[in-house]
């Protein structure tokens, strides 16, 4: 029992809560979704079900925010934007707008008997804020301004992508992607 089967186990779950939630998916869709040995989740989650969401809401984030931080190097403002944005209109269109953020999923259905899925979630929202901070101030917007926009993008696609959701359709997310390019585009020149 490898920790193959234990990351496969982190994706699958990270995959499931996108589509169904924390409360939809359960310890044998995770085993079946990522061909991992049966036994092996109760070896490598010994905590449980929040031990394995903590860790999908972690690989989720990071996953993102390694793609955040490539397009933010180029030192464009509005390239902040389209790197967060990019992989969630990939997301949405390829499962037919079943599918959202996994961290907003465990976000919405923490429980008090789990206060470690919240806090795993805000360390993943705060993270997201900081490499888009750090890519906006690269590109000339005021540390202070940055800091507010990268928290308005995050808030902006999470819940746009939310919209295209329920609308099944990207307009939702298309229309806040131009305004925050607008946005990104003129703290720059003001800065």
């Amino acid at each position: 029992m490898g920790t193959d089967s234990r990351e496969r186990m982190v994706r699958s779950a990270a995959y499931l809560f996108r589509e169904r939630g924390y409360s939809g998916t359960g310890f044998r869709d995770v085993i079946a979704h990522s061909g991992a040995p049966r036994g092996s989740i109760y070896h490598h989650f010994p905590e449980g079900k929040a031990q394995l969401a903590e860790e999908a809401v972690r690989y989720a984030g990071e996953f993102l925010n390694a793609g955040i931080l490539a397009a933010t190097e180029s030192g464009d403002a509005a390239s902040a934007v389209d790197a967060f944005v990019g992989w969630w209109r990939q997301v949405l269109i390829q499962s037919g707008f079943r599918a959202g953020c996994p961290v907003v999923a465990v976000t919405v259905e923490s429980h008090d008997d789990a206060p470690q899925l919240a806090a795993a979630a805000a360390a993943v929202f705060g993270r997201w804020q900081d490499t888009l901070a750090t890519g906006l101030g690269n590109a000339g917007v005021p540390d202070d301004r940055a800091c507010r926009l990268a928290r308005l993008i995050v808030a902006a696609v999470e819940g746009a992508t939310i919209l295209c959701r329920a609308h099944r359709d990207v307009a939702p997310l298309d229309d806040v992607v131009a305004e925050l390019k607008e946005m990104t585009r003129n703290a720059v020149q003001d800065g």
